[in-house]
């Protein structure tokens, strides 16, 4: 059988054990600019999967994860920075992983075998036509992971495969296939360099993207931030006075009256009410630059 691309060997890096730090680092390196590079062909499928995914969030949908090991902890990791820097509903968020939360701190290697736990992984979350999965691994034929893009594309979810091998079953399975061709790596199979960089800058890439479509961006910052600590709070004071122009104590004010919340801070110092900014924000599907035309 063939082996996915991310596991061949390539001769180039035959000797790497034999070479000083700098040859080695000087590889390492070339590598992670290729990852990245390996993204442009990939561009125009990560657009449909961002125009797909925003319109299925938009109408009140939860966006999911799943993978396993490196891939896994990839997803992982975009899943939980939503919440944070756009928002983003944690009831509206899923993150299957194969192994479970232990698997994020200690390697559970056979949990990606195990295709049943990802059934019933995508059934107990009750996944369905109103959702989105977002499938990542790097040969796109772990078992947990295209177990459950058949299970959640199955039940009536959208689903979008993120993998490393063209050809491979995890494309097949999803909706929206996102092949990035990274090819072997300088350790053969260490799918954390190579494939690992792709997959993050892939998901960056998309989940900012549906981020932006759904308006929790607004000229260039997160103005859906939540403010947790005392240097959030200094940026929003900052962002809503870029915003609006008014003063520090302005700011503070709109910001107290909004519960924290740029956006609705914003039309506050506009002279809205809290109550009147959020029926205008909801109007407009949430985008600030909508509501402000209105107002």
């Amino acid at each position: 059988m063939a082996l996915p691309a991310t596991e061949t060997v390539s001769s180039r890096f035959d000797r790497l054990d034999a070479w000083d730090v700098p040859a080695i680092l000087a590889a390492l390196w070339e590598g992670q600019l290729a990852a990245v590079a390996a993204l442009g062909p990939a561009l125009p499928a990560l657009g449909r999967a961002v125009d797909a995914a925003a319109a299925r969030l938009a109408a009140g949908g939860r966006l999911a994860y799943a993978g396993a090991g490196t891939s896994g902890r990839i997803a992982v990791q975009d899943a939980v920075e939503l919440v944070p820097t756009f928002d983003w509903a944690e009831d509206r968020l899923v993150v299957l992983m194969a192994g479970g939360e232990a698997a994020l701190l200690h390697s559970v290697e056979n949990a990606e075998d195990q295709a049943d736990q990802a059934e019933a992984a995508v059934a107990a979350h009750g996944l369905g036509a109103a959702d989105l999965l977002v499938g990542v691994a790097a040969s796109g034929s772990t078992p947990f992971t295209v177990a459950a893009v058949r299970a959640a594309r199955a039940a009536g979810a959208l689903t979008v495969g993120v993998a490393n091998s063209p050809g491979s079953a995890l494309l097949a399975a999803a909706e929206v296939a996102v092949a990035i061709e990274t090819g072997a790596e300088a350790i053969a199979g260490s799918t954390r360099m190579k494939a690992g960089t792709a997959q993050k800058a892939a998901l960056n890439l998309f989940s900012t993207a549906v981020m932006v479509r759904l308006g929790r961006v607004y000229r260039g910052q997160m103005v859906d931030m939540q403010a947790r600590n005392a240097k959030l709070r200094d940026r929003a004071v900052r962002m809503l006075r870029g915003l609006t122009g008014c003063d520090e104590a302005a700011a503070r004010a709109a910001l107290d009256a909004a519960g924290g919340k740029v956006k609705l801070a914003v039309l506050v110092v506009q002279g809205m009410t809290p109550a009147e900014a959020e029926a205008l924000l909801a109007r407009h599907g949430g985008k600030l630059r909508g509501a402000l035309g209105e107002a």
